[in-house]
């Protein structure tokens, strides 16, 4: 990505920033745009391959970016991860919180219970698998914990720096289907507001971005039928979406860049930004 093709003139030179879940099409995007706003960046994510791949076309545009291997649930991958980064390219000065996801093992199958479906063929809300609930409450929730734990501390004192989190517009309004994924990003975000306070001494500002529907290989399954139609759930989604359309990955840029910037956004901490097409302003009437 070039500078002049960003949506802001956001200027992140002598910054480093750490994004996890870099392996994956959103957060890639976000680590592309801090490159070329002039940031040095890490990419965590478990499959390190796939970091690194993204890494390579930031470094073949331009950039300056490192694709590292990290599980964002186990505190030693994080603290080996950290190890390297600052070898690399010194103390982390923006962390994007972007790892985390949902499991199938975690959801229902239907959207309402009905009378008979606790012994029918059909995953109910009393057949949720209770491995399956707490992985994507530890994705989500200690996923954005453990890597603040751990890379924040170089942040401290230092003024100038910003950890922003992924939540959803799950944590305003939850889905259908969902209940863990749902629950999980409402406590990112609420973790998100408590950390903006208890940082706000030390010159972090703590802020999230809360996309609303981006099609993604990880929701492809809720979305488009195996011939690719659009499934009742997209139709339903756009149907509440007055933009009528699924985000675009670029879209969610602007945001980004904006909140980690502390000319920007140096008085705002604390926040949680829809960016979601009007579908929490839509009532559905």
């Amino acid at each position: 990505m070039k500078k002049e093709l960003l949506p802001l003139g956001v200027d992140l030179k002598g910054k480093v920033a750490v994004v996890t879940g870099a392996g994956g099409v959103l957060c890639s995007i976000m680590a592309e745009a801090l490159a070329a706003a002039g940031a040095k960046v890490a990419l965590l994510d478990r499959n390190e391959e796939a970091a690194q791949k993204f890494a390579d076309e930031i470094v073949k545009d331009g950039g300056i970016a490192k694709g590292y291997a990290a599980n964002v649930l186990e505190r030693d991958s994080l603290a080996s991860c950290h190890k390297k980064v600052l070898v690399d390219f010194g103390k982390c000065d923006i962390l994007i919180n972007g790892a985390g996801g949902n499991n199938p093992k975690a959801q229902t199958d239907k959207e309402y219970y009905e009378q008979g479906d606790m012994d029918a063929d059909t995953k109910s809300f009393f057949d949720l698998d209770k491995d399956g609930v707490e992985f994507v409450f530890n994705l989500n929730m200690l996923g954005t914990l453990l890597p603040t734990q751990e890379f924040a501390r170089d942040m401290l004192g230092r003024g100038g720096c910003s950890v922003l989190n992924v939540s959803s517009m799950n944590a305003f309004t939850p889905l259908t289907k969902i209940p863990a994924y749902s629950g999980a990003k409402a406590a990112v975000s609420n973790f998100t507001q408590w950390l903006a306070v208890h940082f706000s001494k030390v010159g972090i500002r703590v802020n999230a971005i809360a996309p609303g529907f981006f099609s993604t290989k990880q929701n492809a399954a809720l979305l488009w039928n195996a011939d690719g139609t659009p499934t009742a759930r997209t139709g339903k989604i756009l149907a509440a979406t007055p933009m009528g359309r699924f985000g675009e990955a670029d879209e969610l840029l602007g945001s980004v860049l904006f909140l980690v910037s502390d000319k920007a956004a140096g008085f705002i901490t604390g926040v949680v930004l829809p960016i979601d097409g009007g579908f929490s302003a839509y009532s559905g009437v």
